[in-house]
Protein backbone atom coordinates (compact mmCIF):
# COMPACT_ATOMS: atom_id res chain seq x y z
CA UNK A 1 0.00 0.00 0.00
CA UNK A 2 1.70 3.60 -0.65
CA UNK A 3 1.20 6.02 1.39
CA UNK A 4 1.89 9.86 0.72
CA UNK A 5 4.80 10.83 2.85
CA UNK A 6 3.47 14.69 3.39
CA UNK A 7 0.87 13.43 5.35
CA UNK A 8 2.05 10.05 7.01
CA UNK A 9 3.94 9.56 9.99
CA UNK A 10 5.62 6.25 8.88
CA UNK A 11 9.49 5.96 9.13
CA UNK A 12 11.59 2.44 9.37
CA UNK A 13 11.85 2.55 12.25
CA UNK A 14 8.43 4.12 14.16
CA UNK A 15 5.07 4.79 13.13
CA UNK A 16 1.83 6.20 14.47
CA UNK A 17 0.14 3.49 16.22
CA UNK A 18 -3.07 4.17 14.45
CA UNK A 19 -0.94 2.81 11.40
CA UNK A 20 -0.50 -0.90 12.77
CA UNK A 21 -1.29 -3.41 10.76
CA UNK A 22 -1.21 -0.54 7.41
CA UNK A 23 3.33 -0.07 7.52
CA UNK A 24 5.58 -1.73 8.80
CA UNK A 25 7.51 -0.47 11.70
CA UNK A 26 9.88 -1.35 13.62
CA UNK A 27 7.70 0.04 17.05
CA UNK A 28 4.63 2.36 17.19
CA UNK A 29 3.33 5.07 19.73
CA UNK A 30 0.75 7.18 20.17
CA UNK A 31 2.94 10.30 20.74
CA UNK A 32 2.41 13.20 23.00
CA UNK A 33 0.45 16.25 22.32
CA UNK A 34 2.49 19.79 22.07
CA UNK A 35 1.88 22.92 20.68
CA UNK A 36 3.77 25.76 18.42
CA UNK A 37 5.33 28.02 20.90
CA UNK A 38 7.61 30.13 18.38
CA UNK A 39 5.79 32.74 16.16
CA UNK A 40 6.41 30.05 13.17
CA UNK A 41 8.68 27.31 12.78
CA UNK A 42 9.80 25.64 9.08
CA UNK A 43 9.03 22.01 8.95
CA UNK A 44 12.00 20.50 7.80
CA UNK A 45 11.72 16.95 5.82
CA UNK A 46 14.94 15.65 7.77
CA UNK A 47 16.35 16.62 11.12
CA UNK A 48 18.67 19.50 9.81
CA UNK A 49 18.18 23.42 9.02
CA UNK A 50 19.57 22.41 5.85
CA UNK A 51 16.88 19.95 4.65
CA UNK A 52 14.10 20.65 2.77
CA UNK A 53 11.44 23.38 4.21
CA UNK A 54 7.89 21.64 3.08
CA UNK A 55 5.96 24.35 4.85
CA UNK A 56 5.47 26.21 8.53
CA UNK A 57 3.86 25.42 11.65
CA UNK A 58 2.49 28.79 13.47
CA UNK A 59 1.88 29.65 16.86
CA UNK A 60 -0.83 27.76 18.67
CA UNK A 61 -0.42 24.71 16.52
CA UNK A 62 -1.27 21.67 17.65
CA UNK A 63 1.09 19.24 16.98
CA UNK A 64 1.57 15.37 17.87
CA UNK A 65 5.44 14.69 18.63
CA UNK A 66 6.69 10.73 18.06
CA UNK A 67 10.44 11.52 18.72
CA UNK A 68 12.56 13.60 19.63
CA UNK A 69 16.32 13.17 19.03
CA UNK A 70 19.74 15.90 19.43
CA UNK A 71 16.97 19.24 19.52
CA UNK A 72 14.67 17.76 17.04
CA UNK A 73 11.40 16.77 17.11
CA UNK A 74 9.26 14.58 14.45
CA UNK A 75 5.96 15.37 14.34
CA UNK A 76 2.34 15.91 12.92
CA UNK A 77 0.82 18.86 12.23
CA UNK A 78 -2.98 18.25 13.57
CA UNK A 79 -4.46 21.14 11.19
CA UNK A 80 -3.61 19.83 7.90
CA UNK A 81 -1.44 16.45 8.83
CA UNK A 82 1.96 17.37 7.55
CA UNK A 83 4.56 15.26 8.85
CA UNK A 84 8.10 16.47 9.43
CA UNK A 85 11.34 17.77 12.03
CA UNK A 86 10.89 20.85 13.97
CA UNK A 87 13.32 22.32 16.37
CA UNK A 88 12.25 20.61 19.60
CA UNK A 89 12.76 24.25 20.73
CA UNK A 90 9.43 25.46 18.97
CA UNK A 91 7.25 23.27 21.17
CA UNK A 92 5.60 23.62 24.80
CA UNK A 93 3.06 21.77 26.56
CA UNK A 94 -0.89 21.77 25.28
CA UNK A 95 -1.37 25.20 27.96
CA UNK A 96 -4.96 26.27 27.84
CA UNK A 97 -7.85 26.20 25.13
CA UNK A 98 -7.06 29.02 22.19
CA UNK A 99 -10.18 31.79 22.99
CA UNK A 100 -8.79 33.69 19.53
CA UNK A 101 -7.03 33.49 16.50
CA UNK A 102 -4.87 36.18 14.57
CA UNK A 103 -7.32 38.10 12.18
CA UNK A 104 -4.64 40.26 11.06
CA UNK A 105 -1.67 39.54 8.71
CA UNK A 106 0.26 39.95 11.47
CA UNK A 107 0.79 41.56 14.72
CA UNK A 108 3.00 42.20 17.81
CA UNK A 109 3.64 41.59 21.24
CA UNK A 110 4.52 43.77 23.84
CA UNK A 111 5.58 43.62 27.06
CA UNK A 112 2.83 45.21 28.56
CA UNK A 113 -0.84 47.57 27.17
CA UNK A 114 1.62 50.18 25.47
CA UNK A 115 1.88 50.97 22.00
CA UNK A 116 5.06 52.62 22.71
CA UNK A 117 7.09 49.77 24.42
CA UNK A 118 9.64 47.88 22.42
CA UNK A 119 7.75 44.90 20.96
CA UNK A 120 9.23 41.42 22.09
CA UNK A 121 7.97 39.22 19.07
CA UNK A 122 5.11 39.17 16.48
CA UNK A 123 2.33 36.49 15.38
CA UNK A 124 0.81 35.63 11.80
CA UNK A 125 -2.48 35.45 10.83
CA UNK A 126 -4.26 32.67 11.87
CA UNK A 127 -2.28 31.75 15.26
CA UNK A 128 -4.46 30.44 17.34
CA UNK A 129 -4.20 32.20 21.51
CA UNK A 130 -5.70 32.19 24.94
CA UNK A 131 -6.66 35.48 26.28
CA UNK A 132 -6.91 36.09 29.85
CA UNK A 133 -7.21 39.67 30.07
CA UNK A 134 -8.18 43.01 28.74
CA UNK A 135 -6.78 46.79 29.04
CA UNK A 136 -8.15 48.80 27.42
CA UNK A 137 -7.33 47.95 23.31
CA UNK A 138 -5.08 45.18 24.22
CA UNK A 139 -5.61 41.69 25.39
CA UNK A 140 -3.32 39.87 27.37
CA UNK A 141 -2.36 36.15 26.18
CA UNK A 142 -2.05 33.34 28.89
CA UNK A 143 1.49 32.86 27.88
CA UNK A 144 2.07 36.60 28.90
CA UNK A 145 2.25 39.15 26.45
CA UNK A 146 -0.10 41.99 25.02
CA UNK A 147 -1.76 42.25 21.50
CA UNK A 148 -4.07 44.68 19.87
CA UNK A 149 -7.34 43.69 20.86
CA UNK A 150 -8.35 44.56 17.28
CA UNK A 151 -6.05 42.02 15.73
CA UNK A 152 -7.87 39.59 17.46
CA UNK A 153 -11.21 37.65 16.48
CA UNK A 154 -13.17 34.85 18.57
CA UNK A 155 -11.34 31.20 17.50
CA UNK A 156 -14.61 30.44 15.89
CA UNK A 157 -14.86 33.68 13.73
CA UNK A 158 -15.02 33.72 9.93
CA UNK A 159 -14.34 35.99 7.15
CA UNK A 160 -16.79 36.21 4.84
CA UNK A 161 -14.95 36.84 1.68
CA UNK A 162 -11.66 35.15 1.23
CA UNK A 163 -10.02 36.84 -1.55
CA UNK A 164 -10.08 40.00 0.13
CA UNK A 165 -7.72 38.24 3.03
CA UNK A 166 -5.59 37.28 0.07
CA UNK A 167 -5.07 40.71 -1.38
CA UNK A 168 -3.74 41.96 2.57
CA UNK A 169 -0.73 39.30 1.58
CA UNK A 170 -0.17 42.06 -1.90
CA UNK A 171 3.29 42.41 -2.59
CA UNK A 172 4.17 39.80 0.65
CA UNK A 173 7.67 38.20 -0.61
CA UNK A 174 7.54 35.42 -2.21
CA UNK A 175 8.99 32.03 0.00
CA UNK A 176 8.84 28.61 -0.68
CA UNK A 177 7.12 26.49 1.91
CA UNK A 178 5.85 29.82 3.81
CA UNK A 179 2.41 30.79 5.41
CA UNK A 180 3.02 34.27 6.59
CA UNK A 181 3.39 37.72 5.29
CA UNK A 182 7.01 37.18 5.97
CA UNK A 183 6.81 34.84 2.87
CA UNK A 184 4.21 32.89 1.67
CA UNK A 185 4.15 30.20 -1.74
CA UNK A 186 1.02 29.95 -3.75
CA UNK A 187 -0.79 27.16 -2.09
CA UNK A 188 0.16 28.38 1.78
CA UNK A 189 -1.58 31.92 0.16
CA UNK A 190 -4.67 29.22 -0.70
CA UNK A 191 -4.72 27.50 2.35
CA UNK A 192 -3.71 30.58 4.84
CA UNK A 193 -7.09 32.73 3.47
CA UNK A 194 -9.35 29.76 3.10
CA UNK A 195 -8.60 28.80 6.89
CA UNK A 196 -9.12 32.47 7.54
CA UNK A 197 -12.48 31.73 6.40
CA UNK A 198 -13.60 28.56 8.02
CA UNK A 199 -12.80 26.62 4.86
CA UNK A 200 -10.26 23.49 5.89
CA UNK A 201 -7.88 23.33 2.97
CA UNK A 202 -5.14 20.70 2.47
CA UNK A 203 -1.44 22.30 2.33
CA UNK A 204 -0.03 21.64 -1.13
CA UNK A 205 -2.07 22.50 -4.61
CA UNK A 206 -2.23 19.27 -5.90
CA UNK A 207 -3.93 18.54 -2.40
CA UNK A 208 -6.23 21.96 -2.80
CA UNK A 209 -7.04 20.54 -6.35
CA UNK A 210 -8.46 16.99 -5.61
CA UNK A 211 -10.24 18.25 -2.07
CA UNK A 212 -11.56 21.78 -2.73
CA UNK A 213 -14.78 22.91 -4.51
CA UNK A 214 -16.23 21.87 -7.80
CA UNK A 215 -14.60 21.78 -10.79
CA UNK A 216 -15.99 23.87 -14.11
CA UNK A 217 -15.27 24.38 -17.38
CA UNK A 218 -12.00 25.45 -18.18
CA UNK A 219 -13.35 27.30 -21.46
CA UNK A 220 -10.11 28.54 -23.89
CA UNK A 221 -11.16 32.34 -23.98
CA UNK A 222 -11.08 32.22 -20.19
CA UNK A 223 -14.48 33.29 -19.54
CA UNK A 224 -17.14 32.40 -17.37
CA UNK A 225 -14.76 32.95 -13.79
CA UNK A 226 -16.20 34.20 -11.04
CA UNK A 227 -14.64 35.95 -7.77
CA UNK A 228 -13.12 33.17 -5.65
CA UNK A 229 -12.52 30.34 -8.10
CA UNK A 230 -9.20 28.41 -7.70
CA UNK A 231 -7.15 27.92 -10.77
CA UNK A 232 -4.77 25.27 -10.75
CA UNK A 233 -1.40 24.09 -13.00
CA UNK A 234 0.57 21.14 -11.76
CA UNK A 235 2.07 23.19 -9.16
CA UNK A 236 0.45 26.42 -9.14
CA UNK A 237 -2.34 27.73 -7.41
CA UNK A 238 -3.82 31.26 -7.15
CA UNK A 239 -7.31 32.78 -6.85
CA UNK A 240 -9.57 34.83 -9.05
CA UNK A 241 -10.87 38.71 -7.92
CA UNK A 242 -13.21 38.95 -10.45
CA UNK A 243 -13.97 37.58 -14.09
CA UNK A 244 -10.40 38.71 -15.45
CA UNK A 245 -7.70 39.26 -12.49
CA UNK A 246 -5.81 36.87 -10.42
CA UNK A 247 -4.06 36.72 -7.39
CA UNK A 248 -0.88 34.20 -6.75
CA UNK A 249 2.20 34.36 -5.10
CA UNK A 250 4.60 33.44 -7.53
CA UNK A 251 8.47 32.92 -8.10
CA UNK A 252 8.07 35.13 -11.65
CA UNK A 253 8.04 38.52 -9.68
CA UNK A 254 9.23 36.18 -6.19
CA UNK A 255 5.80 38.36 -4.53
CA UNK A 256 1.81 38.26 -4.31
CA UNK A 257 1.04 39.91 -7.22
CA UNK A 258 -2.34 40.76 -9.56
CA UNK A 259 -2.16 40.61 -13.07
CA UNK A 260 -4.52 39.08 -15.83
CA UNK A 261 -5.01 35.50 -15.71
CA UNK A 262 -5.16 35.28 -19.56
CA UNK A 263 -1.45 37.23 -18.99
CA UNK A 264 -0.33 34.32 -16.09
CA UNK A 265 -2.16 31.46 -18.19
CA UNK A 266 -0.18 32.34 -21.32
CA UNK A 267 3.06 32.58 -19.58
CA UNK A 268 2.99 29.83 -17.11
CA UNK A 269 2.13 27.54 -19.89
CA UNK A 270 5.28 27.55 -22.00
CA UNK A 271 6.77 26.61 -18.03
CA UNK A 272 7.34 23.01 -16.65
CA UNK A 273 3.48 23.69 -15.16
CA UNK A 274 1.97 23.53 -18.57
CA UNK A 275 -1.53 24.68 -19.34
CA UNK A 276 -4.47 25.49 -16.37
CA UNK A 277 -5.60 22.20 -14.99
CA UNK A 278 -8.66 22.77 -13.40
CA UNK A 279 -10.52 25.38 -12.13
CA UNK A 280 -12.44 24.69 -9.07
CA UNK A 281 -15.48 26.64 -7.58
CA UNK A 282 -17.27 26.62 -4.05
CA UNK A 283 -20.89 26.37 -4.58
Amino acid sequence: MSFDRRITPVRADLADEKLRGQVEAERFTIGTAKRVVAPFSPLHRHPSREAPVDTQAIFGEAVTVYDEHEGWAWVQLQDDGYVGYLPSAVLGEPGPQATHKIAAIRTFIYPSPNLKLPHTDLLTMNSKVAIVGTEGDYAQMADGGWLYAPHLASIDARETDYVSVAERFLHTPYLWGGKTSLGIDCSGLAQTVLTAAGIKAPRDSDMQEQQLGTAIEVKPDLSGLKRGDLVFWKGHVGLMMDATNFIHATGHTMTVMIEPLSVAEERIRRTSYGPISSIKRFV
